[in-house]
């Protein structure tokens, strides 16, 4: 299916306002963290969190109204099918980090809702973390992410070249910063479904810079008249179908996921719509503006992995192949004498 005939668009024109409005965000996403930092769930932060079933339907607000005493902090979102009247109650936890001080907390919810008369309702499940746990958590994370990055970066400097290793490697990081700080803005928690985004984020933006490196890489063997950026942005025009396909799909699949999933996958699906985004936007900017700042834009850097043999630097291509050119007359007589020498023989 072609979306695109004949494109021919200079994408390599708008790398550097690409590069300042990353820059942009990312800055404007650390300041933001460090003044006001990520809101964790109780995977990270430690708490309580329990799912409360009440027989009659209540507000969100007449449930924290009944908690506010007791826990400040708390955080109260509707959970499941509205018909079942479920509330989710996460409470950070503070203090000892014992069982039994873990396990008051739950008692102490409990409490609180009965003494508001909001009718009678079960607990219908209670998860209990530890920030010790948390911890751990978050060090098990920032680890996994490390190694999955150098392990894109041996892969790909193997498989292509050291500049299109880091070029896929700081996309990559980009679009980590970026979906930090949209998680920042607009104050989603850091939980295991959010990690569990940003991982697969990260998987799909290399996919997508991996294709568009391929043809670079296929292009440069048959182009290597050409600069650099004129072959990065042929092969960015020639997989562009591809990647406004595949982005647009995952894109309508992740918005129906935030429309329709429920407040529990809400981090989830946000996560995955902007990593799909800046995903597909540093596969095309950012990853390629690398490479270029990396190699330069000659023809004799964009073909230095050719099969031929390259051309020396500062060379004129013109008077290298005049000078091939008497060796081809020698071997065309010694063509033409075979037939001569058997019809004598004949």
């Amino acid at each position: 299916m072609h979306i695109f005939k004949n494109a021919d668009y200079n994408f390599l024109r708008w790398r550097w306002h690409a590069v300042g409005l990353s820059w942009a965000v990312i800055i404007a996403g650390l300041v933001v963290m460090y003044t006001k930092g990520i809101p964790r769930s109780i995977e990270f932060a430690g708490g309580t969190s329990t799912v409360i079933q009440f027989e009659k339907p209540v507000t969100i607000e007449q449930v924290r109204s009944a908690l506010d005493k007791s826990f400040k902090e708390s955080v109260i979102q509707s959970f499941g099918n509205t018909s079942q009247n479920q509330v989710l109650i996460r409470v950070p936890q503070s203090g000892a980090e014992t069982g039994d001080a873990l396990s008051q907390t739950k008692n102490a919810i409990t409490t609180s809702l009965q003494q508001a008369n909001l009718g009678k309702f079960d607990v219908v499940r209670t998860q209990i973390v530890s920030p010790t746990v948390g911890r751990e958590l978050t060090t098990k994370g920032t680890w996994a992410t490390v190694l999955s990055l150098a392990g894109i970066l041996l892969y790909i400097a193997f498989r292509y070249q050291m500049s299109f290793g880091v070029g896929a490697v700081v996309a990559t990081i980009h679009d980590l910063l970026v979906t930090l700080a949209f998680l920042a803005f607009f104050r989603y928690e850091l939980s295991l479904n959010v990690i569990a985004a940003i991982l697969t984020v990260t998987g799909y933006s290399t996919n997508d810079t991996i294709v568009i490196f391929d043809r670079v890489r296929e292009n440069l063997r048959g182009m290597r008249r050409d600069g650099l950026n004129h072959v990065i942005n042929v092969s960015i025009n020639q997989t562009l179908g591809r990647t406004v396909l595949t982005a647009g799909l995952t894109l309508l699949s992740v918005i129906a996921l935030f429309l329709f999933g429920g407040e529990v996958l809400r981090g989830f699906a946000f996560t995955m719509i902007v990593g799909v985004i800046t995903g597909t936007y540093s596969s095309v900017f950012v990853a390629a503006a690398i490479v270029t700042f990396w190699r330069g834009s000659g023809p004799t850097k964009a073909a230095a992995h050719a099969p031929a043999t390259a051309l020396p630097a500062g060379g004129q291509q013109q008077p290298s192949r005049a000078a091939q050119q008497p060796t081809r007359p020698v071997q065309q007589p010694t063509r033409k004498q075979k037939p001569q020498r058997k019809a004598k023989a004949s």
